[in-house]
């Protein structure tokens, strides 16, 4: 009885061991280039960040991050090619809020962003601010309604896509004030920005990194931020809440995910890797520079926040009434 208890005993014991061995990363990942597919156009918000991060990432990792931009269909798109892509890290996602919009906005979706990608880190989330073309008349949030509730649809607002949060901001800002501005979607925040600077759209919802750099140089007027506080990028810029419109407080966040099926160590090394980096002191001030608010979690904070995200905004979207179909 004791040798057979002893033989089980180092059976279980090797069993754990082996168990142990497959539970490790490779000893050599990355041992080839990692590609960060950004689903918008290159230049928005969501490219930027990528960009910032990943080049600290590959500092660490001792291999090149490309980013590789696969805009169209608000970022589902590049959803789709890395939820296909094989799952061994070396193709990720860099996610946003607009792809948890997704979930609702869309009957009918090739991927699953709970179920077919598993979230890395969320790198940082950025509060939006209405600006408007220098040309419109308003100088602040309530004298913008009031234009909005005048000119009804002759009023438009541009979004980087369909269903982005700058779309449902403009949405909710419509049903809160009663206005009827015209929505109009461009394949990222960098083509609407440029839109709305050469006077062929009014008014933007926009990432606040996207049009700062116009905003400072005169090109657009700031009218409020969302979020609770006036940011240190604007401090003269009042916030919704400080403008009467408490219920305008909408933020996009940017995360990096991997396959579904990427095995739990290769997670675990990009997590803690992609989390150190948002943590470096250069990358948060880049981050902090271009308006962002960097955060840096880790796949077992990120992974639940995702599933909270999508349920929060199939809310908002019901009750904005958007659709993309």
């Amino acid at each position: 009885m004791n040798t057979l208890l002893r033989a089980s005993a180092l059976a279980a014991l090797a069993a754990c061991a082996l168990a142990t061995a497959h539970a490790q990363a490779p000893a050599d990942f990355p041992s080839r280039p990692i590609k960060i597919i950004v689903p918008f156009a290159a230049g928005g918000a969501t490219d930027v960040i990528a960009r910032v991060v990943g080049q600290k990432v590959a500092d660490q990792l001792g291999q090149p991050v490309v980013v590789d931009n696969k805009a169209g269909a608000n970022g589902n798109i590049g959803a789709v090619a890395v939820a296909r892509a094989a799952p061994d890290g070396y193709t990720i996602l860099m996610a946003t809020s607009s792809h948890a919009i997704n979930a609702t906005l869309y009957k009918k979706l090739d991927y699953s962003l709970t179920k077919d990608f598993v979230g890395l880190s969320n790198l940082a989330s950025v509060p939006l601010v209405l600006v408007v073309n220098p040309g419109v008349s308003a100088r602040n949030a309530a004298e913008f309604a009031a234009l909005a509730k005048a000119q009804g649809d002759k009023l438009n607002f541009a979004s980087g896509g369909t269903g982005t949060a700058s779309h449902l901001a403009g949405e909710q800002f419509n049903t809160i004030v009663g206005a009827r501005m015209l929505h109009v979607p461009y394949k990222g925040g960098a083509v609407a920005q440029t839109d709305l600077i050469g006077g062929q759209v009014q008014a933007m919802f926009a990432n606040l990194p996207e049009v700062l750099s116009q905003v400072q140089a005169g090109k657009l007027r700031p009218l409020a931020v969302t979020g609770k506080a006036r940011r240190p990028n604007l401090p003269n810029v009042p916030t919704f809440a400080e403008s009467g419109y408490p219920q305008m407080d909408t933020r996009s966040w940017f995360g990096l995910f991997a396959p579904a099926g990427t095995p739990a160590p290769i997670v675990a090394k990009l997590s803690a890797s992609i989390a150190q980096a948002v943590a470096d002191p250069a990358v948060q001030a880049r981050l902090k520079e271009l308006g962002a608010d960097p955060i840096g979690d880790r796949h077992e904070a990120f992974q639940p926040f995702v599933a909270q995200e999508v349920t929060r905004w199939g809310a908002l979207v019901e009750r904005s009434g958007a659709t993309a179909d």
